[in-house]
């Protein structure tokens, strides 16, 4: 195992299975950048530390369940399922808030995390956004 596959997990663990935003801190560059598909373009640590809090107090016990994992060179990819129980307010881009609708949610995503001298320098999240909102039941019926 390479240290981008190492870096992956310990970030898997500390936002699903011992959620700790210190131990995610110190896994990023101070200027790393995270695209996610809910929030965009996240520029430096803090930015990026604070979208992963929002995520573990409004879903406080998810898990990930890996489906695929690889690692290229300094690049890590988790292909896996986010699934939990929406117990917590859902903070939106424009700085609202949602309650929790304490909803289950299984959704499915993909991480890519680039790794430089042990911390994570560029980070990429993909899942539908569209279906993680139907599943909370934040959609009109169709």
């Amino acid at each position: 195992m390479g240290q981008a596959r190492e870096v992956m997990d310990r970030l898997t663990d500390a936002v699903t299975g011992h959620p700790d935003m210190n131990v995610v801190g110190e896994l990023y560059a101070e200027d790393a950048v995270a695209l996610t598909p809910d929030e965009g373009e996240l520029r430096g640590r803090d930015k990026i530390v604070d979208y992963w809090r929002g995520m573990t107090e409004a879903v406080p016990e998810a898990t990930f369940e890996t489906v695929h994992a690889y690692e290229v060179g300094d690049t890590a990819i988790d292909e896996g399922y986010f699934t939990g129980r929406n117990t917590g307010p859902l903070q939106l881009p424009t700085g609202e808030t949602i309650a929790a609708t304490q909803k289950e949610i299984r959704i499915r995503g993909v991480d890519i995390a680039t790794v430089k001298d042990g911390r994570i320098v560029d980070y990429r999240l993909y899942f539908d956004e569209m279906e993680f909102l139907e599943q909370l039941g934040l959609l009109p019926p169709a």
